[in-house]
C-alpha cells in the first residue's frame, strides 16, 4: 500500500471517525424548535433569517485528535470543511444564539451574551 493511499485513509477517517460531542441544544424560534441535524432550509423556515452570518474554511484534522492535517497533504484532496454560523438575537433577556452548521446540517448551537 503506497503513502499517498494510506494518506487518504487517513483523511477519509478523520472526517468520518467518531467526533465527541457536548450535550446537544435547541433553539426555539415562534413555537417551532430546530436541533443539531437540521438542515439550513430548515433553520431559516422555523427561526428566519439570522442578524448576521459567516463562512469560513475550518482545518482538518486528524481522527481523534486536536493536530490539523498538514496543508501539503490536505491541500491536495481536502483542504478545507466549508462552515457557517448564523447569529440569532432572541430579545431582551435571552442570550444570544450561534448556530453552527457543517456540510449544510446544524452541527452545534451555542448561547452566549456575545458571538465569539
Amino acid at each position: 500500500m503506497g503513502i499517498s493511499r494510506i494518506v487518504l485513509i487517513l483523511l477519509f477517517l478523520s472526517l468520518v471517525g467518531p467526533v465527541p460531542s457536548a450535550q446537544a441544544e435547541s433553539l426555539r424560534c415562534e413555537g417551532a424548535s430546530t436541533a443539531e441535524g437540521d438542515s439550513k432550509l430548515s433553520v431559516l423556515h422555523k427561526c428566519g433569517r439570522p442578524l448576521l452570518s459567516d463562512a469560513y474554511c475550518e482545518p482538518v484534522y486528524y481522527a481523534g485528535t486536536a493536530n490539523p492535517v498538514p496543508a501539503p497533504i490536505a491541500g491536495a484532496h481536502v483542504p478545507c470543511q466549508p462552515i457557517e454560523e448564523w447569529l440569532y438575537d432572541r430579545g431582551p433577556g435571552n442570550l444570544m444564539a450561534t448556530v453552527r452548521f457543517r456540510a449544510g446540517v446544524v452541527q452545534s448551537i451555542r448561547y452566549g451574551r456575545q458571538p465569539k
